[in-house]
């Protein structure tokens, strides 16, 4: 029997550059763990795909998954719905696969309090300067929603107490390597594999 798999929670402020360093991780590395997609009920950016960047819904669609129970967590952001699919991870974990969820701090919170078990790694930027400056240059928000996304990173910032990570996203590169090593040195621990070298000890005794 194949122990469950780890939840891995890539968690930080809008604009930070989860989706980049995520993509880095899956396109870079020879990784044993599955991309759960989240779901939301805001508009498609150009170049998304329904399925591969997120599973889009409707408001309506997602308020019923929420009545139904159907949410790992989810979460309203600055008039828009996300959320992760409950089924999903808890059958990838127990088939023994890893679960990487990139979503935002909110949601990863709820998540902490229905798994405290999880890896959560909090991607943090260089200075509130360089934030600014990436969501700007996105060039898909006006600039009232760039200062709502601002003061709402600062309020994110004060809340990486709850993680049990932080990295600093000032290249893509690094932060891909430094969350990557994170997730070999969880798999290595002594109560991830105890029960493997028990076994090993009973043999030969």
């Amino acid at each position: 029997m194949k122990d469950r798999g780890l939840l891995i929670v890539l968690s930080g402020p809008s604009g930070v550059g989860k989706g980049t360093v995520r993509k880095a991780i899956f396109d870079n590395y020879s990784n044993e763990f599955d991309y759960s997609i989240s779901m939301t009920t805001r508009k498609r950016r150009e170049g998304e795909k329904e399925g591969i960047d997120y599973f889009f819904r409707t408001k309506e669609e997602f308020e019923q998954l929420i009545a139904e129970d159907g949410l790992l967590e989810y979460a309203e952001y600055v008039g828009n719905y996300y959320g992760t699919p409950l089924d999903y991870v808890n059958q990838t974990l127990d088939e023994g696969r890893d679960v990487f969820l990139e979503i935002e701090v909110q949601g990863a919170l709820k998540v902490r309090e229905k798994m405290p078990e999880g890896i959560f790694i909090f991607l943090s930027p260089p200075d509130l300067d360089e934030l600014k400056s990436r969501i700007v240059n996105r060039g898909t928000d006006s600039d009232e929603m760039i200062e709502r996304r601002m003061h709402k990173a600062v309020e994110e910032l004060k809340l990486i107490q709850y993680y049990d990570y932080v990295v600093e996203n000032d290249t893509v590169k690094n932060a891909a390597r430094k969350i990557r090593n994170i997730i070999e040195s969880e798999h290595l621990k002594v109560t991830r594999n105890l029960r493997e070298y028990a076994e090993i000890i009973e043999e030969m005794e």
